[in-house]
This record gives structure tokens, C-alpha cells and sequence, in this order.
């Protein structure tokens, strides 16, 4: 079914308009809930609460929740498969930010003042 649909919107819409609704899929996957993310990954609270070492209710007031640290947050985003980034955006550019990764090391010649734009 996934075809014919695929088809049909190939024959009636432009090259442009699917580059567009392209783009804004792809805004939208960037705009996804936690818990979100987590089903897309194919998991359940319990198959992560499980991996984390904690309780299915525990995990879901995590989802819920609108703050919480960064080691959590990379916790079950590698539980889901992934791996946490942090960027910050600014007028200049955008630049990641590696203090949170627990395997990062400074070249010689950086140091943590020294800010590389991504």
C-alpha cells in the first residue's frame, strides 16, 4: 500500500513540493518528544526502564518531565541507541559542546576555552 502512495504522490506532485514536505518531515523529527523518540526507536518504557536499571513509572515522569540533567538525558538516549549532542546556536555560527561527553579529550593544542564552530 506504502508504494501505490508513494507512487501517487510522485505522480501528482512536484519535484519541489516533495523537496518542501521533505524539509518540513525533517523540521518536524527535530521537534519530537522524548517519549517520541523512544517509539520511533522501536522501544518500549519498559524495554528502557528495563536497560536503565529503574522503574517503568519512573521513566515515564522522565518523559514527562521539561527539565532534567544531561546525564540522564545521554543515559536513555543511549539506551534508545543513540548518542546525545549538545549544540549551541548563535548569530555566528553554531558550536557543539563536548564537556558532557564523558570520552572526550582535548588536543594538545585546544583547551576548553577554545570554542570550534560545527
Amino acid at each position: 500500500m506504502a508504494k501505490a502512495f508513494d507512487d501517487l504522490v510522485r505522480r501528482v506532485t512536484t519535484k519541489k513540493t516533495r523537496a518542501k514536505a521533505a524539509r518540513r518531515a525533517q523540521e518536524l523529527l527535530g521537534e519530537l518528544l522524548l517519549s517520541e523518540v523512544r517509539q520511533l526507536a522501536g522501544k518500549s518504557q519498559q524495554e528502557v526502564a528495563d536497560m536503565l536499571g529503574m522503574k517503568q513509572p519512573s521513566l515515564s515522569k522522565l518523559e514527562k518531565q521539561s527539565d532534567m540533567q544531561i546525564s540522564t538525558l545521554q543515559k536513555i538516549i543511549k539506551a534508545l541507541g543513540g548518542k546525545l549532542e549538545v549544540l549551541a546556536r548563535f548569530p555566528r555560527g553554531t558550536v557543539r559542546i563536548d564537556q558532557f561527553d564523558s570520552s572526550h579529550r582535548w588536543p594538545r593544542n585546544q583547551g576548553p576555552g577554545d570554542l570550534q564552530l560545527v
